[in-house]
């Protein structure tokens, strides 16, 4: 596996290394404002103490003439210097839905996770036993691990085996519970380009930059409201990088991939990745740079084989790649063919943590996820799940 640390462990270093720079041009009011509003490295701000703008971000962010936000002025009238980078195109990409036109009529109407009876069994059984404490007093602790503070950003990559796992599923979970429970910024990245379904998952209703367009255009002088301008503003203080247009196109590489984890980090408390499924390379160097990893697998026979074998290999690696990995066990059927418990025990002999999502309806129809729809076991999965992963996340630096 690729080593991460060649970039990531100087991350802090890179970003207070370009000092800003002033310059005395006279270009107007225009550029004044766009210059007034970025800060410098050496004011970097811990992420809990960056606040995003309290109003929707506009889909085109502001800048004068093709020059992107962020962007010098001195790079138009300072001494030539030789680019280190892809630059942008004049012209930015158009913003496009995420669901076609032709394709919106045929979703059904979401149903909740569970049924009625179901349900109604649920709360007759809370009214009649003390469970309803204990429930309340576990969300409290959970609640309270998911808020710790960060010194920076902690990021958790999320991949499986294969496709079907349920990985978008995973990751479009822990970054709906981090939003909900932190006050600090959160992102989901999306590294998987090749028709990833993050943005329709969080309900994103048209897309625009995505994370390869990022790359070459974040630096570290530019202020979180140059930052969430390329960005898909979600609720709870979420925001979305999309892999793409809902286009086949050019694949996300790593060197692209680090460019835009770097620069970002500082500006998020947490940010959840969904990688392409292993072994691709960009999934290889995310999980060898996060803090900690989730590795979604259906609770199916040739799922836990297959996560077992991961698990074994990744014994072989440095102490740290398991001891902060957890495997999100998804049922797939209300009735697995397989003992969960004990497929479960089997995965946590190798060192990883397990958790298991419930199977439910809602996440199972495979469109936007609705927190108030899922299930009660599977909300309360959820979110221990949440806990844990950040919970390994702050023992890595």
């Amino acid at each position: 596996m690729p080593n991460g640390n060649n970039w990531q462990g100087d991350v802090l270093r890179d970003l207070r290394g370009t000092p800003s720079q002033q310059h005395a041009t006279g270009n107007g009011p225009a550029q004044s404002h766009a210059q007034a509003q970025r800060h410098s490295p050496a004011q970097e701000q811990s992420p809990a103490q960056q606040q995003p703008h309290p109003q929707p971000q506009p889909q085109e962010p502001a800048g004068t003439g093709t020059r992107p936000p962020g962007r010098s002025a001195a790079a138009s009238h300072g001494p030539a210097v030789p680019p280190t980078r892809t630059q942008r195109p004049a012209r930015s990409p158009d913003s496009r839905p995420v669901v076609d036109s032709a394709l919106t009529g045929t979703a059904r109407r979401p149903q909740p996770g569970e049924s009625a009876a179901a349900r109604i069994s649920r709360a007759v059984r809370r009214i009649v036993s003390s469970s309803a404490a204990r429930e309340v007093a576990e969300l409290t602790r959970t609640a309270e691990q998911i808020q710790q503070p960060v010194t920076t950003g902690r990021q958790i990559a999320v991949t499986s085996i294969r496709g079907g796992a349920g990985k978008t599923t995973v990751a479009a979970l822990l970054g709906t519970a981090y939003a909900h429970y932190r006050h600090d910024p959160v992102l989901l990245v999306e590294a998987d380009p090749a028709l990833g379904s993050l943005p329709l998952r969080l309900g994103a209703e048209s897309l625009r930059w995505t994370t390869a367009d990022v790359a070459d255009i974040v630096e570290p002088q530019m202020s979180l409201l140059d930052v969430t301008g390329y960005l898909v503003q979600l609720p709870d203080n979420a925001w979305l990088l999309p892999g793409s247009q809902g286009r086949i196109g050019a694949m996300l590489d790593t060197a692209a991939y680090e460019r835009v984890m770097v620069a970002l980090r500082r500006y998020f408390g947490v940010t959840v990745v969904d990688c392409e499924t292993l072994p691709a390379e960009v999934a290889r160097v995310a999980l060898s740079a996060a803090q900690a990893r989730v590795l979604a697998a259906p609770a199916t026979l040739d799922g836990i084989t297959s996560t077992y074998a991961v698990l074994q290999w990744m014994q072989g690696l440095p102490r740290h790649m398991i001891a902060g990995t957890v495997v999100a066990l998804t049922s797939t059927t209300s009735r697995p063919g397989i003992d969960v418990e004990a497929a479960a025990e089997r995965l946590r002999s190798t060192g990883a943590a397990v958790h298991v999502l419930p199977h439910d309806r809602h996440l199972a129809a495979g469109g936007e996820l609705r927190t108030e729809l899922l299930a009660r076991p599977t909300r309360l999965a959820a979110t221990r799940l949440a806990a844990e992963v950040f919970q390994l996340s702050q023992k890595r630096r």
